[in-house]
């Protein structure tokens, strides 16, 4: 099973990856309004008081009598190159970790004498271990095109289809993107099932969903629940934008369809938040038009392209809010430009905060990759920009992410201990060569309000508030100017984020 490690606040979660159910050695990754139509529901007595309306429920077993035959298990194959020694579990200790430590008086003495030291041996034998894992798809054409997730079937030798009616037919992957996660599978046959297709922008937080799959392994099972959110952006997924659901998906769901209260696939079941491994309420879904576009691109060209913007952006929350002079906390926060990249040749700038692209509202960062990722290269994107308290119009031409990225850059004295809580000196000329920047303060200190939000020595000061800090009297002019709080660009680790610091 994928997982990806996360520790926000102290919490550990893991990003499962929802259809990976190991075989025989290592497991393999594989894993407008709508209303229920008026056909057969289940009606359900809203309250116990006479006169009350009843609530109505979809047929979810006319939709599963309708849709389950074009439902796929698909179980994968493959070898993992590995080193004599490791474990197939993923939870167990791999050999790295159990050779002898190196503080060890043993250690010294296999080394001394030249014997290989517990556990060096192993990782320097690779072999190739086989691979199973099983997943889920659905029928999108009757003449045999596959959705599935790229996940199910990455790096996999083998991938065989099933159907509900028990035939099993050999599959070639057309192509798959890791991107947004999602593959595409041809089987050689005719007159199959489909499913009908549906669109997210009808869909509303609290409708009724409905996913068929095979979680566990355990073929054609059906779950219900309802949207939870969309638009939910997830850690390194920048290029999709989720529908969170509470229908229960478990490993081996992965890739299966998403139904909507009137029976047409809303999305592909992707993911799930777990601290266990097994569904815990949380399961993520690839909106249906984003998988539409892939397939589409992938079935005419055998490969996907996606547009680039070159930045990097940030939330903003109420003191990123307020401090940038904005009514609401919503936009992308830009935190970085690449240099040359469309971002910088449409003069972006670090603080901007862009409202909306092509005239749609950008409520949360996160759906500002998932807008521009579904654009294609060459495409023109129209920006309201908020910056320095005033309205900017901007207007780029994306790239493409394909690109190779490009690299980001962008009078002595100290700030004593103040309302902001730091001190600065400026940087020398090898310090900001190595950092990468042209000007900015080193932040030697910092308590009180700069500590309690975050910021460390050796950070290094960018701008306040989208004004660049160049010297210290720029910044104690402008913490001067402040209200009650103010936005940090710093960058540490060459990683640049804005800090929001409510001051003293």
């Amino acid at each position: 099973m994928n997982t990806i490690s996360k520790t926000p606040r102290g919490l550990v979660v893991a990003l499962v990856a929802a259809g990976v159910i190991g075989g025989a050695g290592a497991g393999m990754a594989s894993s407008h309004f709508v209303r229920a139509e008026q056909t057969p529901v289940a009606s359900v007595a809203a309250g116990n008081g006479a006169g009350m309306s009843a609530a109505t429920l979809p047929s979810f077993a006319q939709i599963t009598q309708q849709n389950g035959p074009a439902v796929v298990n698909i179980s994968v194959s493959g070898t993992r190159h590995a080193s004599v020694g490791d474990d197939d579990d993923d939870d167990a200790p791999s050999a790295a970790q159990q050779r002898i430590d190196p503080n060890d008086p043993f250690y010294q003495f296999f080394k001394q004498f030249g014997f290989p030291t517990p556990g060096m041996q192993q990782r320097q034998m690779p072999r190739d271990v086989p691979v199973r894992g099983e997943g889920s798809g659905f029928i999108v054409s009757s003449d045999g095109i596959v959705l599935t997730n790229a996940h199910v079937v990455k790096d996999a030798d083998t991938v065989t289809v099933k159907l509900t009616d028990r035939r099993e037919f050999k599959a070639k992957v057309l192509g798959s993107d890791p991107r947004t996660d999602v593959a595409v599978l041809k089987i050689e046959a005719r007159n199959l099932p489909t499913v009908k297709i549906g669109d997210t922008k009808a869909l509303n937080v609290g409708d009724w969903v409905l996913a068929i799959g095979s979680p566990y392994g355990f073929e054609n099972t059906v779950t219900a629940g309802v949207v939870s959110a969309k638009g939910r952006s997830l850690p390194d997924d920048s290029a999709v934008s989720f529908i969170q659901t509470d229908v229960a998906v478990n490993p081996g769901n992965s890739g299966g369809p998403l139904f909507n209260a009137r029976g047409e696939v809303v999305g592909i079941n992707s993911q799930i938040y777990s601290r266990t491994g097994g569904f815990q309420g949380l399961s993520f879904a690839i909106p249906i038009e984003v998988a539409t576009r892939v397939k589409d691109q992938i079935v005419s060209t055998g490969k996907v392209e996606h547009a680039r913007l070159g930045v990097m952006v940030q939330e903003v929350n109420q003191t990123l809010a307020d401090s940038f002079g904005l009514q609401s906390p919503e936009g992308a926060l830009v935190s970085n430009v690449e240099k040359g990249s469309p971002a910088d040749k449409a003069g972006l700038q670090s603080g901007d905060v862009i409202r909306s692209v092509n005239g749609q509202k950008i409520v949360g960062s996160g759906d500002l990759p998932a807008f521009v990722s579904m654009l294609a290269p060459g495409s023109k994107l129209n920006m309201d920009v908020w910056r320095e308290g005033k309205k900017v119009d901007l207007v780029a031409s994306l790239g493409n992410a394909s690109d190779k990225t490009a690299k980001v850059a962008s009078s002595d004295g100290k700030v004593a201990h103040g309302k902001l809580g730091v001190s600065l000196r400026p940087l020398q000329a090898d310090e900001r060569k190595e950092i990468g920047v042209d000007a900015g303060l080193l932040i030697e200190n910092a308590q009180g309000p700069a500590a309690k939000a975050g910021i460390q020595a050796g950070d290094v000061l960018l701008a306040v508030n989208g004004m660049p800090a160049k010297d210290v009297e720029q910044v104690r002019s402008a913490i001067a100017k402040a209200g009650k709080s103010v936005a940090l660009l710093v960058q540490r680790d060459g990683t640049r984020i804005f800090v929001p610091v409510q001051l003293g």
